[in-house]
């Protein structure tokens, strides 16, 4: 059994150490771009470097981090086999880390044998993290969480990567940069749907267990469940409930 615990309280020492002291003090050499449009810090790979060991201690087996992928591509396989994978997004919405905006965030999740069984969300800014365990309900800081309420379009509140006819919708549609504050978001049911295109396991892995254990309905656009694997086809839709999702969905081009 993992001490869900103790993990909470590694991403919170790794975060405290390694990330908010670079906050708002970041030198230009210590921001690049790893890819057109797509930033990495020293804070990305200083915590993803301190934090994958300490959680293998915990249950050994293969790390799978943003920042660690980049240098071996090949470690993703590790989620189509069976076994113990721990899922990394040391720094998620690293855009806005480096633009002083606190809207990031650390994302952990233990993946066992293809299915996630436990995820983590951390906003280090004011130290609160939001945890699930599957079967056992969406949780922060002693605080169990549920999503909003079904309720008409008209008065919906969300966020989509393609506007469109659901803009036209809803009463409010935006993005901010952030995949783990938009599952924060819905998990305490401060917005009702979020929608997804790019679909890489440390963005999501996490998040959608939380979201399903806080009472939410998530599936890909193309009907099928959610996995923490590289290859997603599809688009990822999460809502309320199952005809909310309906709703959304159709207005989905």
């Amino acid at each position: 059994m993992i001490d869900v615990a103790r993990v909470t309280a590694i991403i919170r020492e790794v975060a405290e150490a390694e990330i908010l002291p670079r906050f708002k003090n970041l030198r230009r050499d210590q921001i690049r771009e790893k890819k057109p449009n797509q930033l990495v810090t020293e804070a990305d790979t200083e915590a993803e470097r301190v934090l994958a060991p300490r959680l293998r201690e915990l249950a050994d087996g293969v790390v799978v981090g943003e920042e660690g992928v980049e240098n071996d591509p090949s470690v993703l396989t590790a989620l189509e086999r069976s076994g113990v994978v721990w899922v990394i997004d040391p720094v998620d919405g690293t855009a806005n880390f480096a633009n002083n905006n606190p809207r990031f965030a650390v994302i952990v999740a233990l993946v066992v044998d293809g299915i996630t069984q436990i995820g983590w969300i951390h906003d280090p800014v004011p130290n609160l993290t939001v945890v699930a365990e599957r079967g056992q309900g969406a949780w922060r800081d002693g605080t169990r969480l549920k999503v909003a309420a079904e309720v008409p379009l008209a008065q919906m509140t969300g966020s989509v990567k393609k506007r469109g006819r659901v803009a036209d919708q809803v009463l409010h549609v935006a993005r901010r940069g952030s995949a783990a504050h938009d599952y924060l978001d819905l998990a305490a049911g401060r917005q009702h749907f979020v929608h997804f295109r790019r679909l890489m396991p440390w963005d999501h892995a996490a998040g959608v267990l939380i979201h399903q254990e806080a009472g939410g309905f998530a599936r890909l656009l193309n009907g099928q469940d959610y996995r923490p694997v590289l290859n997603v086809e599809g688009q990822l839709l999460l809502a309320p409930g199952e005809k909310s999702w309906q709703d959304i969905a159709a207005l989905m081009d």
